[in-house]
């Protein structure tokens, strides 16, 4: 490689008290309870899916739609949500943004009843687009609770903070799946989301009462070229690849979407290159730890995401298992978690983060091959011990890319950042939905007739094909007939695990080349009147 070059670090000094609370660690506490609503959100929507689409007769594209129209709403807004922090600041942002998630929460939970009262709207509908509502709330929560981080906390403490900002998440994220599974079991699916409302509130109330402000005061507009031109190339990206499964790789339709993608976001970049306060300062490329962190969190997204979309049509369709009983079979992932992540920010502050992502990567590799290989009878056991090494495979690469890009961004850039790495996050997950679901589909349709065995010829292609979608859900609807469940069940659910299998081993090859990467990171904290290596 090159010797490394230097840039100036920014000329206007970090204050020398964090300037968005007295106590760092509380303000710790009051942007986790924000953050932790889109965790349990993003927990319980996997272990309530199956009951939706039994509920409101969705399709698989439908319930692709309530994922990815969310992934699909935050992709597109959340460098624009970063900069109006930095503008406007990033208290009132981030309010704004745990305020209106609830709202829209409570809002998905009725949409039942909204479909009753809107002539013309459906209930999934309707669920759809208050999931893409919601996403946009999410939007401008995520990247103003880093930035807030970024400000209370000095840098030699910011490792810290982000592995007890993991904790806090793994923590919430271990209680998704029970209190998911309780709720869809005990209750109803919608009551998964009425359960944001209280933490809103309290978020609300204690981020009203704890945190300070904190803008860059050098910003004085907003860059709606920028934003316009990032968000048109952001969405073209996001909904071909969303509808590239139906349309068809090489259509004019997804042909098309992609070639309006790569137009924008060159326009975009020429025009970041000429604007006078740019919405992404390409300057933060020139870091090229910051580069690859990006990079990095796309690419663990795209493996961990889209294959873990499957999991709860595995439990509950193939295998078999209430709500609850799969919120408890996902538990060990999440628990692992509160160990792993503070673990590893210890880690990445005393070796750095090369060496640390790297073996992460290893082990997350590793976890997603050793679920590639799970029966259809999986024990608690078997799948306890993959789960249990993806949490601590996953979380030195979350934590150590997060700091990496908003630990070596300059201060008043931290919102930027925020939104960087989260938007980074979420199209890795829409890309890995989207392309691992077309794998599985693909394979699914591929291995079907051979376990039907000779009464495949026998069957119509339309029958056939309800047949593959049944097995993209992990099993036959409730209402099938038990002879014909008898009939074509184990095809089914044999046809299933070929698919998921097939989308963990494409994950296990992502994990692995995404190791190589972690050797080019050349990660440096920034100190006042230092030079700033980078690449």
């Amino acid at each position: 490689m090159a010797n490394p070059k230097t840039v100036d670090a920014p000329s206007s000094p970090e204050p020398a008290q964090p300037p968005s609370g007295g106590n760092p660690w509380l303000v710790l506490l009051a942007v986790s309870l924000g953050v932790i609503m889109v965790m349990l959100d993003g927990t319980v929507v996997g272990i309530a899916n199956p009951v939706i689409q039994r509920d409101l007769g969705a399709s698989l594209s439908d319930l692709q739609w309530v994922t990815s129209g969310y992934l699909l709403a935050l992709a597109v807004f959340l460098i624009t949500a970063g900069k109006l922090g930095d503008l406007f600041g990033h208290k009132r942002v981030f309010l704004i943004g745990v305020g209106g998630f609830a709202v829209t929460s409570v809002g998905i939970g009725l949409s039942q009843q909204l479909a009753d009262v809107i002539p013309g709207l459906s209930p999934v509908g309707a669920l759809i687009g208050l999931r893409v509502l919601q996403g946009l709330f999410g939007a401008l929560l995520q990247p103003a609770a880093l930035a807030l981080l970024r400000s209370a906390f000095p840098g030699e403490k910011l490792n810290q903070a982000m592995g007890a900002w993991g904790a806090i998440i793994g923590l919430s994220s271990a209680a998704g799946p029970i209190v998911g599974g309780l709720l869809v079991e005990k209750v109803s699916w919608e009551s998964v989301f009425f359960i944001n409302a209280p933490v809103g509130i309290i978020a609300l109330l204690m981020g009203v009462l704890i945190i300070r402000d904190n803008r860059a005061q050098t910003l004085s507009r907003i860059d709606w070229p920028g934003v316009v031109l990032l968000s048109g190339a952001m969405f073209a990206l996001v909904w071909s690849i969303i509808k590239a499964p139906e349309w068809g790789w090489g259509d004019s339709q997804t042909i098309g979407f992609l070639a309006g993608f790569a137009v924008l976001i060159a326009a975009f970049v020429f025009w970041q290159s000429k604007a006078r306060q740019p919405l992404v300062p390409l300057s933060l490329f020139r870091n090229v730890s910051i580069s690859i962190g990006t990079v990095l969190m796309m690419m663990v997204a795209f493996a961990m995401f889209g294959a873990m979309f499957f999991l709860g049509f595995f439990f509950q369709g193939v295998h078999g298992l209430s709500p609850l009983d799969a919120g408890l079979r996902m538990l060990p992932m999440s628990a692992g978690m509160i160990v792993a992540s503070p673990l590893a920010g210890l880690l990445i502050g005393k070796i750095g983060p090369k060496i640390t992502m790297a073996v992460g990567l290893v082990i997350t590799a590793g976890s997603m091959f050793l679920m590639s290989q799970l029966s259809i009878d999986a024990s608690f056991v078997e799948s306890s011990i993959p789960f249990v090494l993806l949490a601590f495979g996953m979380s030195p690469v979350f934590v150590g890319a997060t700091e990496i890009i908003v630990g070596n961004a300059p201060i008043e850039l931290s919102g930027v950042a925020g939104g960087l790495q989260q938007s980074a996050m979420q199209v890795g997950g829409a890309l890995g939905t989207a392309i691992l679901g077309a794998v599985m589909a693909a394979e699914i349709s591929s291995k079907l007739p051979g376990y039907l065995g000779p009464a495949a010829q026998a069957i119509p292609a339309e029958q056939l094909s309800l047949l593959e979608k049944a097995a993209a859900f992990g099993g036959l609807p409730a209402d099938t007939p038990q002879q014909l469940r008898a009939m074509v069940g184990p095809a089914v659910n044999n046809a299933f695990m070929d698919g998921m299998h097939l989308a963990f081993l494409v994950s296990t090859g992502i994990a692995l080349l995404t190791a190589v990467l972690t050797l080019f990171v050349k990660a440096g904290r920034k100190t006042e009147g230092a030079p700033v290596h980078v690449g």
